[in-house]
């Protein structure tokens, strides 16, 4: 079963952009590992203008994009049991969990608001999940529809190609990923970590486990704290704070 994921847009145009490159492109160009659809919703307009937005009601600047003019794009798809998400600043944050359960799925529908955003009957009615990227607001959804696709994308069996490395990346476990090396040995006057060039394959998974938690204490307490608490219930002693 390939991932199957459908945009609807006002810009076709700006897919696949990066989707399109390196193994991700290769996945989909080549293999057929996953599928991309693009719908324009301007096609969807039944103004003579081509017009998808109006005014707000209430006041207020900008525009809002209709919801017969969103609801028609849907309906033009086939939706084949695939969850519906409307990439916006307000929605639930974007994690690696829900990533993992959609990659495991069919596909997404993903629904790319511009100007105020989008009619909110329409995300009611048709049960569209609001999902952000991060705590930043974007010209449009387009750029975060790209990140949720490519985060799926690439969880998909034989995108990537090793398994294995997908485990010990951020946000697996809960924990950030450690830092990474190659040659050459020594640059601008900084060596590689001893350990690292040991041998001793047991030390190099300690340092890298408590690099994880050092960093992942450092730069994201929430998640640290969050990892502390599911050690708790399954007896384990709680990492030393430093």
């Amino acid at each position: 079963m390939s991932f199957d994921a459908a945009v609807l847009t006002m810009f076709p145009e700006a897919f696949p952009g990066p989707l399109g490159v390196s193994l991700i492109g290769t996945a989909w160009r080549e293999q057929g590992l996953w599928a991309l659809e693009t719908v324009d919703i301007r096609g969807f307009s039944k103004d003579k203008r081509g017009f998808l937005d109006d005014t707000p009601a209430g006041g207020g600047p900008g525009q809002v994009m209709r919801a017969d003019v969103i609801a028609a794009a849907l309906d033009s798809v086939e939706t084949r049991g695939r969850p519906l998400l409307y990439m916006s600043a307000r929605g639930k944050p974007l994690t690696q969990a829900r990533v993992r359960e959609w990659a495991a799925g069919p596909g997404l529908i993903i629904l790319c608001g511009r100007f105020e955003g989008v009619d909110q009957r329409v995300i009611e009615t048709r049960g569209f999940e609001e999902i952000s990227v991060s705590d930043v607001v974007l010209a449009g959804g387009e750029a975060a529809a790209m990140v949720v696709i490519e985060a799926c994308v690439r969880l998909a069996p034989g995108v990537l190609g090793q398994a294995a490395s997908l485990s010990e990346e951020s946000f697996e476990d809960g924990l950030l990923e450690y830092p990474q090396y190659t040659r050459p040995r020594m640059f601008e006057g900084r060596d590689i970590p001893e350990v690292l060039t040991s041998g001793h394959h047991g030390e190099v998974a300690k340092w890298r486990q408590a690099q994880r938690e050092q960093t992942t204490r450092e730069r994201r307490p929430d998640l640290w704290a969050a990892h502390l608490a599911n050690l708790q219930p399954k007896g384990h002693s709680s990492p030393k704070r430093k």
